[in-house]
């Protein structure tokens, strides 16, 4: 039997964050959320935006419980900002990201794909993460692509000052969402706290990555549309046949991420260096 929205459990008491949710498979996701009875809030760099989003998830869920947080996930100050304005959250989809761009920095020098995709998010989740352990069955789902597996990380070059290429560096700031979401599964297990870590691939989805350039009369024919992509994350985020550590791909299949991706030794490493680059601890998933 294919699983659809119509299948989501009831979410009445729950809040969820999802970033970049104004558009691509973000608006989706935070409107069948809000559809099945969750607080949902909205999070994007654009209040104008932000706002669209909103009375469109309020039109097509008349009595929805959604509001808007700003949250530029390329300025550390502004996660650390939205964070602090979080009350309760039980569901974290770390939905936004920049994708095929020029070479350029965010507000505190990283490289753009890497911090967006990646450093922004794992910030993100380590200022919320007291929030999160604090409700029963708290998720996290990391959007990741099946980009990683074209994705290397160098620690000598995380600025990608040597060379750059839009669709490695995409690729990298994928590899990097899958290690820190099977790395903070494992934190969560060795410490015993209730929280699932899961990543998800929502396949080759017509979302705002791909309306420039000179294929876009075929984006229509080639990709499917944003709500069919989101619902690898819903499944993610509300299944409970989901376990933690899982990578959830196109109809709700599991995935195999790559021998990269399921490197302990890496994740180690990339989880000190982001903790170090970010300023932001994870001490209530400590190793024992």
């Amino acid at each position: 039997m294919t699983w659809t929205p119509a299948d989501m459990p009831g979410l009445s008491g729950k809040t969820a964050i999802v970033t970049g949710a104004n558009s691509g498979i973000g608006l989706p996701t935070a409107l069948e959320l809000a559809r099945h009875g969750a607080r949902v809030v909205v999070a994007t760099r654009s209040a104008a935006k932000g706002g669209a989003a909103v009375a469109e998830i309020r039109r097509a869920v008349p009595g929805a419980e959604v509001e808007h947080g700003t949250l530029d996930l390329a300025d550390l100050a502004s996660v650390r900002s939205f964070a602090a304005g979080v009350d309760r959250v039980d569901l974290l989809v770390n939905n936004a990201g920049v994708g095929m761009i020029p070479r350029q920095l965010t507000r505190d020098g990283f490289e753009m794909q890497f911090g967006t995709n990646h450093l922004g998010h794992f910030a993100l989740t380590g200022l919320l993460l007291p929030l999160l352990l604090s409700r029963p069955g708290a998720r996290v789902v990391n959007v990741s692509s099946d980009a990683h597996k074209m994705g290397r990380l160098d620690f000598d070059d995380l600025g990608l000052e040597r060379g750059y290429k839009k669709m490695s560096s995409y690729g990298r700031s994928k590899l990097a969402n899958l290690l820190f979401t099977l790395e903070l599964q494992r934190r969560a297990q060795r410490s015993q706290v209730d929280l699932v870590s899961v990543a998800t691939h929502p396949g080759a989805t017509a979302t705002n990555f791909f309306t420039l350039g000179p294929l876009q009369p075929l984006v229509g024919v080639f990709l499917k549309g944003a709500a069919a992509g989101a619902v690898s994350s819903l499944y993610a985020a509300t299944s409970p046949e989901i376990h933690g550590g899982e990578f959830v791909g196109p109809k709700t299949q599991l995935l195999t991420p790559s021998k990269a991706a399921r490197s302990e030794q890496l994740a180690a490493e990339l989880w000190d260096v982001s903790t170090r680059l970010t300023g932001v601890r994870f001490d209530e998933i400590t190793y024992s």
